[in-house]
């Protein structure tokens, strides 16, 4: 049991977690190990996240952006690999981890695995179809030709593509083809060619080496720089027997580069010889077609016949057909001229000018009418209108004020009327109103 005087160090739950994650770097240290990759999680930051496992344990373990982007593969679940690790604690969780800094696929190197991974990718994109292939020019007015400056491959191709047609240019665009970077200066020099404008078709190779060497050819940026081309590519990698993703999706693969130089243009001495061989089948092709020409000339003539004759028959004909032409259309023009008298007269009988006479009669008639009951309603109207001014003029208060009568108004012209004495007092002060202007007055005495 513990006691609070006993002399024992107590440990925090970080010191302990720190002295076990030293024991165990200090203790193991970086090992390798083999497993199967599961749960696999990259992570935005770049990070992987995954554990390692086998039949009857597993490990979580990490490795972080800086190890696993210079991975050449991608790993996945089901994989299983050989890694060097740093086994230590993760404090936080209080869980063993693997610090991963090197990861092979076990059993096949790293660069097949990210070949074989890269060309099946591609290969469902449809980067690989044959009817993306685009045929290379007959007769190429410049080639551009992306590979290293330096060697032999350049100074062979230049000859060969010189040799067999001089009148083709080439354009170089000299890069790496090898070490890190070299993929996307293949890539570069692609677009630049193909924004040069004039280059008929591409050649990108390089001599030939081992998987490695031939790398930069593998890379996904080279595959989509060639895909993306608008001008036909001519893949030209290694020796015969090496298959780079360059072969797989450019649009011809040449087993070398000389052999790509000796595709994409034409022999001139073979064209030549050709040409010779044409020579003999183009005369006697265009002596058979003057032979029957002619023939066919003679016909014409033995079915035309004589040309004056016919000429003179097909005036007389057309002299006729003139003259038969001019009695239809005279005959034609009596017929319509009678036919338009009969119509004028039938019009004339029949037509809307007598009705419009009686119309504007009856409508005369009507306005005479429409005028005399209007002056009679007006007659009438003014009579009674003034009918009802007398009998308001009568009723007019300001009648009764003519006649001699007056308006009595307390204190002021707009003060109550006056209309019984007992209203007012003595004293009071009133306005009367007459007919013409008003007074004012003061009562002296009422009366009832």
């Amino acid at each position: 049991m513990f006691r609070a005087d006993t002399a024992v160090r107590i440990l925090s739950v970080s010191e302990l977690a720190g002295r076990v994650r030293d024991a165990l770097e200090g203790g193991i240290g970086m090992v390798w190990v083999a497993g199967e990759i599961s749960n696999c999680r990259p992570q935005p930051s770049g990070h992987l996240y995954f554990t390692l496992k086998d039949d009857r344990a597993q490990l979580a373990a990490v490795m972080f952006r800086s190890a696993a982007q210079v991975l050449a593969f991608r790993p996945g679940d089901g994989m299983e690999v050989v890694l060097r690790a740093r086994v230590s604690l993760y404090p936080t969780r209080g869980a063993l981890q693997l610090y991963v800094d090197t990861m092979e696929p076990r059993g096949r190197g790293a660069l097949q695995l990210a070949f074989e991974q890269l060309k099946a990718r591609l290969e469902a994109e449809g980067l690989f179809a044959a009817d993306r292939k685009r045929p290379l020019p007959r007769f190429p007015h410049m080639v551009g030709i992306v590979t290293a400056l330096g060697g032999a491959v350049i100074h062979d191709m230049r000859t060969i593509l010189l040799a067999r047609w001089p009148s083709t240019r080439v354009v170089v665009c000299p890069v790496r083809v090898q070490g890190p970077g070299a993929a996307r200066e293949v890539a570069a020099g692609i677009e630049d060619l193909n924004r040069l404008g004039g280059v008929d078709v591409l050649i990108v190779g390089r001599g030939g080496g081992t998987l490695e060497d031939l790398w930069a050819f593998n890379e996904e940026v080279v595959a989509r720089a060639i895909a993306a081309s608008t001008v036909p590519v001519v893949s030209a990698v290694g020796h015969e027997g090496d298959f780079t993703i360059a072969d797989f999706v450019a649009d011809v693969r040449a087993p070398t580069p000389t052999a790509a130089a000796a595709l994409v243009v034409p022999d001139r001495e073979e064209v030549a010889a050709s040409l010779a061989r044409a020579i003999p089948a183009l005369e006697s092709a265009l002596a058979r077609r003057v032979v029957r020409a002619r023939e066919r000339l003679g016909f014409l003539r033995r079915a035309l016949g004589d040309p004056e004759r016919r000429v003179a028959d097909l005036a007389v004909r057309v002299d006729d057909l003139a003259g038969r032409g001019r009695q239809a259309l005279l005959r034609q023009m009596a017929w319509d001229g009678r036919e338009v008298a009969s119509l004028a007269a039938r019009l004339e009988r029949s037509g809307p000018a007598p009705a419009v006479r009686r119309a504007g009669e009856r409508l005369e008639a009507a306005a005479g009418r429409l005028r005399f009951a209007l002056a009679v309603r007006v007659r009438h109207a003014r009579a009674g209108l003034e009918g009802a001014a007398a009998r308001l003029d009568a009723l007019s208060p300001l009648a009764c004020l003519a006649r001699g009568y007056a308006i009595v108004r307390r204190g002021a012209p707009t003060g109550p009327i006056v209309n019984d004495a007992a209203a007012l007092a003595p004293g009071d002060a009133v306005v009367v109103l007459f007919a013409r202007g008003r007074a004012q007055a003061r009562i002296d005495a009422t009366e009832e």
